[in-house]
């Protein structure tokens, strides 16, 4: 099996009340509590966009699904390899846009390095093998306002992209899966701002 994602919204300040090494469980325990309601398998099922626990924790997180993606991290990976292909082919300022929307998510950008710990990431220390994205709310804002940027310029990237990043046969085929890809962050970006709200997204 692949490498898989869940993503989350939560409640910042809610985890900051136990120390860095109890928060992942603490946001682990809050989402799988039966008394949410997200693990009921009569429930219809969704494929795509926000799920709200019910219960004591119905105020604390959300969970968001990437349409299409079947939570598989795949999608995110190869959005980054594409965009690889990509950015030395569009305009500068879109290309610094969309390295720090991505470089900010799931993509290591050209000048990561993967021995420099995130100060995001450090916030659920020490279990950190987990987690693929954390993004406290100052950071959710700051990628909301580039994301607010570079969306009005994403068609910019659609010729570019199809020509040397398609992949006729994999998980993002073409420019519109890209595109589909950025505006589901977007969309997670947009409500964890609204509430005040940290990203945790999350493996396993």
């Amino acid at each position: 099996m692949g490498l898989d994602i869940t993503t989350l919204i939560a409640d910042w300040s809610w985890l900051a009340e136990v120390p860095p090494r109890e928060r992942l469980p603490r946001l682990r325990d809050a989402w799988y509590d039966d008394g949410t309601g997200l693990w009921d398998h009569d429930a219809p099922g969704t494929d795509g966009g926000w799920e709200w626990p019910r219960g004591p924790h119905g105020a604390r997180f959300g969970v968001y699904e990437f349409p299409g993606t079947l939570g598989s991290f795949k999608p995110h990976f190869w959005a980054g390899e594409g965009w690889e292909k990509t950015r030395a082919h569009v305009d500068p300022a879109v290309r610094a846009e969309v390295d720090a929307l991505l470089g900010g998510l799931t993509w290591d950008r050209p000048d990561f390095d993967d021995d420099e710990e995130s100060e995001d990431r450090a916030f659920f220390s020490p279990d950190h093998d987990s987690v693929l994205v954390a993004c406290a709310p100052e950071r959710v804002r700051e990628l909301l306002a580039t994301w607010e940027r570079v969306r009005p310029r994403l068609d910019e990237v659609r010729a570019p992209f199809d020509e040397h990043a398609a992949l006729p046969e994999g998980w993002i085929p073409d420019a519109d899966a890209f595109v589909r890809l950025l505006t589901g962050w977007g969309e997670v970006l947009a409500e964890a701002a609204r509430r005040g709200w940290g990203i945790a997204g999350l493996s396993g």
